[in-house]
């Protein structure tokens, strides 16, 4: 399954490149909670400060398990708590909210 998600970053120069660079070299850890958890494939796009994510699963993923997989890990929880320096949760969305699912809206197909 594929599944496009959207976040906003501080609209601070200084902090996008501090999330950049976290990215660029990600903890150990959260290498493997994304991988445990089912995901298969992830890409994160960035223009400014709003993030675009692609992200790529087995069947067995589900967003319920991988909360409660990153509830029970402590590395998850430090790496969430300190990427909330730099994020903007999109309006609309439930408390504690990061990332929101897109919706297709469009499907070229040939």
């Amino acid at each position: 399954m594929r599944y496009c998600l959207a976040l906003d970053l501080q609209p601070d120069a200084a902090l996008i490149a501090e999330y950049d660079a976290y990215h660029t070299a990600i903890w150990p850890e959260i290498r493997a909670s994304i991988l445990e958890s089912g995901i298969t494939k992830m890409e994160i796009y960035r223009l400014e400060n709003r993030l675009f994510m692609i992200m790529e699963t087995g069947p067995d993923f589900s967003f319920e398990k991988k909360g409660a997989m990153d509830e029970a890990n402590p590395a998850v929880q430090r790496w969430e708590e300190l990427m909330w320096k730099y994020q903007v949760a999109i309006p609309g969305g439930k408390p504690g909210e990061k990332w929101r699912i897109m919706g297709r809206i469009f499907l070229l197909n040939q």
